[in-house]
């Protein structure tokens, strides 16, 4: 049986099952991308739902795993040369996943750095815009007075689901046919923006034919019909 003694974040949440990899997070567009890679590949895991609301994030048991304080983080039992490795950043995860199973992540150099790139966007741009975006339009940011930011935010959230739009003009998927780290990386986002954040409107998506196209294909998968579920929320 694994060991997972080494980590102080498995006394807060105990492992059931310490050879499986061990996920903590909740179901938010950065939590989804790790539950959607982990059912797309089958590898087996025991999900811990962390309660943000209660700010578990910020206990030293999370902390001692991802000092950032954000969702999601992993232990791997099994990880490079068999030891156990623990991780945060969503994105890092997913190209960590990606390279231990060999899925969903072209092996062609080209095509692989340009996936990469893809899952960059999203953390630097799409994910930190389209969230703010939600704060200032449906969260606390709303009741402010000065519209200034939600207009920023408006403004950038407009401008990159539109680069998304262009990039999707010709192809099924962010890479084209193939569906990869790229996709999950971006679904939960896209999702959150015309749903949870009910921001469609702010942001023309009415407008657009390609992203939709390709969200409802992404959401059509099982798999991401599964991980958008993990772990059940509190």
């Amino acid at each position: 049986m694994s060991d997972l003694s080494a980590f102080p974040i498995t006394r807060r949440w105990p492992a059931a099952h310490p050879d499986r990899i061990q996920l903590y997070s909740l179901p938010t567009p950065n939590g989804v991308k790790v539950s959607i890679m982990l059912e797309e590949t089958g590898l087996a895991y025991e999900p811990h739902t962390i309660n943000i609301g209660q700010n578990e994030t910020w206990g030293p048991e999370f902390l001692s795993l991802n000092p950032n304080g954000k969702i999601p983080a992993i232990i791997d039992p099994d990880g490079p040369g068999g030891k156990a490795i623990g991780l945060f950043e969503s994105g890092a995860i997913l190209l960590y996943l990606a390279e231990k199973t060999g899925k969903f992540l072209p092996t062609d150099p080209v095509a692989r750095i340009e996936t990469i790139q893809w899952v960059f966007f999203q953390m630097a741009a799409v994910g930190p815009m389209f969230g703010q975006l939600g704060f200032f339009h449906k969260f606390a940011g709303r009741e402010w007075e000065d519209k200034r930011p939600l207009e920023r935010y408006r403004a950038e959230s407009h401008r990159l689901i539109r680069v998304l739009e262009t990039r999707l003009a010709d192809r099924a998927f962010i890479m084209g046919d193939d569906y990869t780290i790229a996709d999950m990386s971006l679904l939960g986002w896209v999702r959150n923006l015309v749903g949870f954040y009910g921001a469609g409107d702010l942001v023309a998506y009415g407008e657009l034919k390609a992203v939709p196209a390709w969200l409802e294909r992404c959401l059509a998968r099982p798999a991401v019909q599964r991980g958008l579920e993990i772990p059940k929320r509190p």
